[in-house]
Formats: C-alpha cells, sequence, structure tokens
C-alpha cells in the first residue's frame, strides 16, 4: 500500500495514515441535524468522506464509514412546534428526506448511520463515567462537563481556554461551576415532547455527547479518521474530543480532518452557505438543475480544505467538465487498456490523491490524460478506456463514461410516461411523488440519470 497523508487539524500537519487496526480504517463523519431539508452545503462532507472511502477501498483498505443523524436537538423542538407536530414526526420526517435526497448522489450509503433517538444507553453510560471521573457534575436534572477538569482542552482548535464561548447564552447559566462548562444532559423543559429517564433526571442529550457515544459504539475508541465541516471545530468537535479523553482516558480519533464551507453572494462571495443565513439552495433543488455528476465535478474541483464558491458559473463549468469526459470516451475502446506509455498519467493521478486527498490534483491528471488520449486518437491510434474508468471511478464521474449504458431498445413508453410525470414532479418540488416515481422505474430496471440536458433513462445493472 502507497502511503497516504492526510491533514490533522489538531496537529495542523500532514499525518501518515497508520490505521488503529491494520489494513482496516475507520471514519466517522458528521451528519445533519434533521429539522429541514439539507442544502448543497449540507452535501459536500458527504461527498468528500463518501470519495475518500472509494479511494481507501482502491488503496486495499477495508473502510467502515460512519454517518450520524441527530434527530434530538434544540433546533428540532423549536421547528417541530412551529410546524405543530411532534418533534419526533418532524425528526422523520426530515431524515426520510435526507435518505433520498442524498441517495441521489449515487454514492451509495455509509455503512452506518446511527442516530440519537437509538443510542441513548450509550450516552447515558459515558455520561455517567464522566461523572464518577470527576469530569462532570449533575445539577438539577442538568449534567455539565468540567472544561477545566481536561488539561488538553483547546488543542483541536487551537484557542485559550479562556477565549471559548460554548454558545449555550444564559441557558443553564446559573446550575453552571464555570460559565465555560457545557450541557451533557439537558432537563426536560416545558413544550420538549421527546426525552428519556436517566439518573440524574428526565430529560435528553447535549448536542456534543452524542457524537462521542455513537462514534465509539460502532468503532471504538482511537478510530482513525473524525470528519465534519470546519465550522464544527469548535464547540462540537472539541467538546467530543475532551469527553472521551476525560470519560476514556484516551483520543476519540487519531487524525480530525475538516472540510470547507460552501460559499456565496456575488461571484460566489465569502458568506457561508447556511439556513441561519438564508442564502441556501436545497440539494434536489441543485441536482435537478445541474445534474448530478457536475455536482460531483463541482465539489472535486476545489480541494477539500478550502471553501469553495457556489453559483451558476462555476457549476456551469462543471457541466463542461462532464460534457468534456463523455465526449473523450465515445472516442475510447471500451474494455482496452491504456498504452503503457500512458501509465504515468493514472500514477500521478493516484499520488494526488495520497496526497491530502488532492482532488483537483486528481482532476488535472485525468484531463491531461484525455488531451493524450485524443491527441493519439487524431494519429489513429487505438487507445483503451480501462485506465480512465478505474481514476474516474474513484471520484465517482465513471457513470459519465456509460454513454452506451441504454438498453438497445429503449426504454418502452410506459417507462418515458413515469420518466415525464417524475419531471413534472419535480418541477413542482414534489419530491415525495418524483422519489416515489424514481422508485418505480427502478423496479422496472431503469435508472434515472439527471443532467444538464434533462433526464434519462439508463438500464440498470
Amino acid at each position: 500500500m502507497r502511503e497516504i497523508r492526510l491533514h490533522d487539524t489538531r496537529t495542523a500537519s500532514l499525518r501518515a495514515l497508520e490505521p488503529r487496526d491494520p489494513g482496516k480504517v475507520g471514519i466517522y463523519a458528521c451528519g445533519p441535524t434533521v429539522y429541514a431539508r439539507i442544502h448543497v452545503g449540507n452535501a459536500r462532507p458527504y461527498v468528500v468522506f463518501s470519495l475518500l472511502k472509494r479511494f481507501l477501498q482502491h488503496e486495499g483498505y477495508d473502510v467502515t464509514f460512519v454517518a450520524n443523524i441527530t434527530d434530538v436537538n434544540d433546533k428540532i423542538y423549536a421547528a417541530a412546534q412551529q410546524a405543530g407536530v411532534s418533534s419526533e414526526h418532524l425528526a422523520a420526517e426530515m431524515t426520510a428526506h435526507y435518505v433520498a435526497d442524498t441517495d441521489a448522489l449515487g454514492l451509495g450509503r455509509p455503512d452506518h448511520e446511527p442516530r440519537v433517538v437509538d443510542s441513548i444507553d450509550g450516552i447515558v453510560g459515558l455520561i455517567q463515567a464522566l461523572i464518577d471521573r470527576g469530569a462532570a457534575y449533575a445539577a438539577e436534572g442538568d449534567v455539565y462537563f468540567r472544561v477545566r477538569s481536561d488539561p488538553g482542552y483547546g488543542n483541536l482548535s487551537h484557542r485559550h481556554v479562556d477565549d471559548m464561548n460554548q454558545g449555550e447564552g444564559g441557558d443553564g447559566l446559573h446550575l453552571k461551576e464555570d460559565p465555560l462548562d457545557f450541557a451533557l444532559w439537558k432537563a426536560q423543559k416545558p413544550g420538549e415532547d421527546t426525552a428519556w429517564d436517566a439518573p440524574w433526571g428526565r430529560g435528553r442529550p447535549g448536542w456534543h455527547i452524542e457524537c462521542s457515544a455513537m462514534a465509539e459504539e460502532l468503532l471504538g475508541v482511537g478510530f482513525d479518521i473524525h470528519g465534519g465541516g470546519n465550522d464544527l471545530i469548535f464547540p462540537h468537535h472539541e467538546n467530543e474530543a475532551a469527553q472521551t479523553r476525560a470519560g476514556r482516558g484516551a483520543e476519540l480519533a487519531q487524525i480530525w480532518m475538516h472540510n470547507g464551507m460552501l460559499q456565496t453572494g456575488p461571484a460566489g462571495g465569502d458568506e457561508k452557505m447556511a439556513k441561519s443565513v438564508g442564502n441556501i439552495a436545497l440539494l434536489p433543488e441543485v441536482l435537478a438543475q445541474y445534474g448530478r455528476d457536475a455536482l460531483i465535478a463541482f465539489f472535486c474541483s476545489a480541494h477539500y480544505r478550502q471553501p469553495i464558491s457556489f453559483g451558476d458559473d462555476a457549476l456551469t463549468q462543471a457541466q463542461a467538465t462532464v460534457r468534456r469526459l463523455r465526449e473523450a470516451a465515445r472516442r475510447l475502446e471500451v474494455g482496452a487498456p491504456t498504452p503503457p506509455d500512458m501509465r504515468g498519467l493514472k500514477t500521478r493521478f493516484f499520488a494526488a490523491l495520497a496526497d491530502d486527498f488532492k482532488t483537483p490534483e486528481a482532476l488535472a491528471a485525468v484531463f491531461d490524460w484525455v488531451r493524450e488520449a485524443n491527441r493519439r486518437a487524431d494519429a489513429g491510434e487505438r487507445v483503451g478506456d480501462a485506465d480512465l474508468r478505474e481514476m474516474l471511478s474513484v471520484l465517482a464521474l465513471d457513470t459519465v463514461l456509460e454513454i452506451d449504458g441504454a438498453d438497445a431498445t429503449g426504454p418502452d413508453e410506459e417507462a418515458r410516461t413515469l420518466l415525464e410525470a417524475r419531471q413534472a414532479a419535480r418541477a413542482a418540488k414534489d419530491w415525495a411523488a418524483a422519489d416515489r416515481l424514481r422508485d418505480e422505474l427502478a423496479a422496472r430496471g431503469w435508472t434515472v440519470r439527471d443532467g444538464a440536458d434533462g433526464a434519462e433513462l439508463v438500464r440498470a445493472g
């Protein structure tokens, strides 16, 4: 296996991936809080860590990818009350939307998608361990973490402990020994309709303890890569790391890997895309407008650690990238190998990914490969598609090469009618109907591929 180096936020340096268990890699990435439909910015970590899994599998690792779903949270209680439904109902509805919306990315599901409501026993157990070790204390049904009890606090976010505001405002301030302490468990308040019994009182977990417990349950302590957006470094990931150190006497993860934010505004601008700001573009709407392949290419066009400007210009350029790959595929000999003297470009592609997962450099190697293949085709040489297919499969872009993927007879009239109905449902933003029609087509053996020129049906399998 080649050496793979990834940027570790805690050490602010590139670190060699040295799996805890030889040949196996565990990845945990923080998923969404399901109080609304996800926007395209929420999709970036899903794409980044799904593609990282593909690369590591290509390199021979057995990868377990965990992405949680936060279905118990203050934001869910507030949104449910505003909508006049139970928090359980809202969370279930938005979880179903999240799964359907990310399914449309065509990347497969994470190996595990734990939910808070199914993880309460482990959360309570970890909180109790923190109390037993003197790192946490109960106060009138709440439980708080003693921040100053952890000498390593601040190592991840590189902040001095006195400069850290937990963002909890005045909530529970009169119960805290120190304003810096943060909630592990919150006593049930009026209007909160989901709660559990615990040794210190009926209530529900705080946000940070949820991920520590779910990650530990599925990957153990000291797993290989913890990921998420860089907006989570503090307080969320700093607190996760502190809780596990204090409760288990060990680091939760070896490498903390963070992706940059999507930015919006004129020509991309520098404002983070966020529901709280109101500058969001919902994932299904972006997929409907630009197509799945273009969105994946867009994400790959920037290094994962850097911010990326979202806008029509960038997505239109991504569509052009996809068209160029499709045009190149038409000149290749399906299934045939690459001429040996072009193999160095594939080596360059994988070397870029091994060096902190540099997808822009990897794409540059792909297009140098395409340029050379076109030159040879112009000269009358035969060039196979095997190496190009191998490279693009790691970036989940090999679907653009399936130019002859449809059945020779094409879709029948009933399938075309279902596709037209699905397009009408998407135009009306009736996502439930669109998902149902997509499933009907899948049952008939057709995969829907959304592109810049509309949707097409491709024979599945």
